[in-house]
């Protein structure tokens, strides 16, 4: 059985730092597509940035690029959302997913498997 568990979410200040842990059991991040989705109140889910492990190619929402970085730890069989400078409107429940489609133009919402959510709150 494929589980995702997100960690690392919590209240931070603008212009803060947070970064975001996704551990799997029972899959390999291995020449597959994981990505970071948020959804934010009375919001549709969006998808934040991508990586296809293995290779290590990666993928950002305009909304992000240049503040957030996804990179893999192969050891470790984890993928980390790293998110520097944030915003009040970075605000929103993040989901790490695995098993999607890769574009190195897009993030295309086809996720397989998704964690439960970290909480990532941006206020002053």
């Amino acid at each position: 059985q494929v589980q995702l568990v997100e960690s690392g979410g919590g209240s931070v200040q603008p212009g803060g730092s947070l970064r975001l842990s996704c551990t799997a059991s029972g899959y390999t991040f291995k020449h597959n597509t994981v990505g970071w989705f948020r959804q934010a109140p009375g919001k549709g889910r969006e998808g934040v940035a991508t990586i296809y492990t293995g290779v290590g190619a990666t993928y950002y929402a305009d909304s992000v690029k240049g503040r957030f970085t996804i990179a893999q730890d192969k050891d470790r069989n984890m993928v980390y959302l790293q998110m520097n400078s944030l915003k009040p409107d970075d605000t929103a429940t993040y989901y790490c997913a695995a098993e999607g489609s890769w574009s190195d133009s897009e993030i295309v919402d086809d996720f397989t498997y998704w964690g439960q959510g970290t909480q990532v709150t941006v206020s002053s």
